[in-house]
């Protein structure tokens, strides 16, 4: 029903900015817009599937985010950024300060707030699509992407409009002008606003669960810093002709090189958390000891994939990443429940059955991941490992038995008395190497 809802709304919103955006553009700049404003989103999408896939997010839920943005955040943005230009113009008289009141403040609050929506909603509604910085990162760039293609219609629509008006074409075309600002020098400014709250909403989660104010405060100061950068940004033209580069020169270029440190430190963590918190499942049997340092490497990752795809198809290639993130969020949900245990919760029934679940997902794919993992271990493995020899079986046998945070029976580990998934694979065979040119 939700779901359903949520569909009907974006569809309703789609319709609605559709025809926005054509009555102000016209059908043949709406269709030129359409076709430039295009061109950059492929780039965008890939860079975070790519900053996301040590633990990928479902197709459906950045699918919905994209969505979010282009369609309702927009037609939000639209609507409210002209009633509030309309209404200062009418209270002040001065259409000039109300345009530059409007850029400055309004649109910031308004298309900020409006895109922060989609990744609350993800928090509130899909809690375990986002599990650090880097998952909400994702989903708050993603849908930014979306906002930013319906905005870039626009405007290149009402460049191609002023063409056409004013007779310009070549190097002096306002249309052109307008694509290279905004789709190739600063294809990135609507993410990287939105990926400044999109950290805030990782960090929160991060915090425990009894740490309620910070889990408010920290989205807040996220959407705060967003809201500067974006007026910063807009501010910009009115530090005349030098003000776009000066700003984009020392704002815009260090937030982006910052947040990508921010976002990459935290995947290399989240991948240290892997190796670190899947220790206790080697003792009950559901990895073998040397699992959780290839599935710690994204090298690894990636070689266990080529190996599956040289031996199997597409659909095998799907299992072993698939095998890789279900393990990431197990690491991922076992290292959430050692922050709420060290401030004093213990694990409850959720999480039990959370573990289960992954536990048994691991399983399913565990015939085909091991061999594709212990081929990384003969010819890459991870520099951290790289003195220890190569297992000459990938099976240790051993109790059934995990450790658990806050007392009592232990949380973690196999459940039931053993663990039936502890048989040894056959060996991984090698993928051919390329022939050396006989001369």
């Amino acid at each position: 029903m939700k779901a359903g809802a949520l569909v009907l709304l974006l569809a309703v919103s789609g319709l609605v900015i559709l025809a926005l955006v054509r009555q102000q553009t016209g059908t043949r700049g709406f269709l030129v817009g359409l076709g430039l404003a295009m061109l950059p989103v492929p780039a965008l999408i890939v860079v975070f599937r790519l900053l996301g896939r040590v633990r990928p997010g479902r197709w459906r839920g950045q699918v919905f985010a994209f969505a979010w943005g282009a369609c309702a955040a927009a037609l939000i943005a639209i609507v409210a950024n002209s009633f509030a230009t309309r209404w200062i113009e009418t209270a002040t008289a001065d259409r000039a300060h109300a345009n530059t009141l409007g850029a400055t403040v309004v649109a910031p609050i308004v298309e900020e707030s409006a895109k922060a929506a989609a990744v609350l909603l993800v928090v509130l509604f899909r809690r375990r699509q986002i599990m650090g910085v880097v998952d909400a990162v994702v989903y708050a760039g993603v849908t930014a992407a979306g906002f930013a293609f319906t905005e870039n219609i626009l405007y290149l629509g009402n460049a191609f409009g002023t063409d056409r008006v004013e007779g310009l074409h070549g190097l002096g075309s306002v249309t052109l002008a307008t694509f290279f600002v905004r789709a190739v020098m600063s294809p990135f400014a609507h993410p990287l606003f939105t990926c400044l709250t999109g950290a805030g909403f990782g960090l929160a989660v991060l915090r425990p669960e009894r740490q309620r104010t910070r889990r408010v405060l920290l989205p807040l100061t996220g959407l705060l810093l967003a809201m500067a950068l974006h007026a910063t940004w807009n501010l910009s033209p009115s530090f005349g002709p030098d003000g776009f580069p000066l700003v984009y020169g020392t704002v815009m270029v260090p937030a982006l090189a910052l947040l990508a440190w921010l976002v990459l430190w935290h995947r290399h963590r989240d991948l240290r958390t892997v190796r670190e918190e899947l220790a206790p499942y080697v003792a009950g049997g559901w990895f073998v000891p040397l699992e959780p340092p290839a599935l710690a490497s994204a090298r690894s990752r990636r070689i266990a994939a080529e190996w599956a795809a040289y031996h199997g198809d597409r659909h095998d290639v799907r299992i072993v990443r698939r095998y890789a993130a279900t393990a990431t969020t197990l690491a991922l949900l076992r290292r959430q429940a050692a922050v709420d245990a060290a401030a004093g919760a213990l694990a409850g029934a959720e999480f039990t059955r959370r573990e289960r679940e992954l536990l048994d997902a691991l399983a399913e794919g565990r015939e085909l991941a091991r061999p594709a993992l212990a081929y990384t271990w003969r010819i890459a493995p991870p520099r951290s490992h790289r003195h220890l020899p190569v297992p000459p079986a990938w099976n240790t046998p051993a109790p059934a038995y995990g450790y658990g945070y806050g007392g009592g029976p232990a949380p973690y580990g196999p459940y039931g008395t053993g663990n039936p998934y502890a048989a040894d694979p056959p060996a991984p065979p090698d993928m051919p190497r390329p022939a050396t040119d006989q001369t």
